[in-house]
């Protein structure tokens, strides 16, 4: 297995890949968008959440958010009623349970409702800088096909990923597999003539 030298060319190609693809400014927003984010993608998200936090400009004012008209405001994302539902509990656990603070802590932030690791760990990297795997389904089909992980969960790969990576590594592996994603290896028409990975490649991706 190739780690070092993937991990080398991930940081030749993608120096500067290491930024959160959903925009926010506090780090409840963060939270919020990434729970926005599940079956949606990152620009639908930034879409809507450009509205949407300069509507609720505060947790209080999504924690008092009349729960019909927060669903019309997150419906293009998919599963708005679900996902209004998670935003509105959240912020009122929040408020309640953490003084208005984000944890930082991965047990507490999937104690918030619509939280799993994946966002917890969205959180973690990017709001605290603390060393996390997080397994989108860029993370999850290029790993695969470098032959990371054969497994379809993604609590499995991000755990085989911790084994197999070195801790500085962690955080930038998702932004910069998502930049290589997004340009070269597509899910439907991967570059595979342009892709510096080709060597390492084994086609394998379900």
């Amino acid at each position: 297995m190739y780690i070092k030298e993937i991990l080398s060319l991930l940081d030749r190609y993608y120096p500067t890949d290491d930024k959160c693809y959903l925009h926010y400014d506090k780090p409840y927003e963060l939270l919020f968008a990434t729970i926005l984010s599940a079956q949606c993608t990152d620009d639908r998200v930034n879409t809507v959440t450009k509205d949407l936090f300069k509507k609720y400009t505060t947790l209080e004012a999504f924690a008092e958010a009349d729960i019909k008209e927060l669903e019309k405001d997150v419906r293009s994302t998919g599963f708005y009623r679900n996902k209004a539902k998670n935003i509105k509990v959240a912020a009122q656990a929040l408020i309640k349970d953490h003084s208005g603070v984000v944890p930082s802590e991965v047990e507490a932030l999937t104690a918030l409702p619509g939280v799993g690791r994946k966002t917890a760990n969205v959180v973690r990297s990017h709001i605290f800088n603390l060393p996390s795997i997080v397994v989108d389904t860029h993370v999850k089909r290029i790993s695969k096909k470098w032959g990371f992980t054969e497994s379809d969960d993604p609590v499995k790969i991000e755990f085989e990923l911790m084994e197999l990576l070195p801790q500085e590594h962690w955080i930038k592996y998702n932004t910069q597999v998502i930049a290589h994603g997004r340009k070269i290896c597509t899910a439907r028409k991967p570059k595979c003539g342009e892709c510096p990975f080709a060597p390492f490649c084994t086609g394998k991706s379900s």
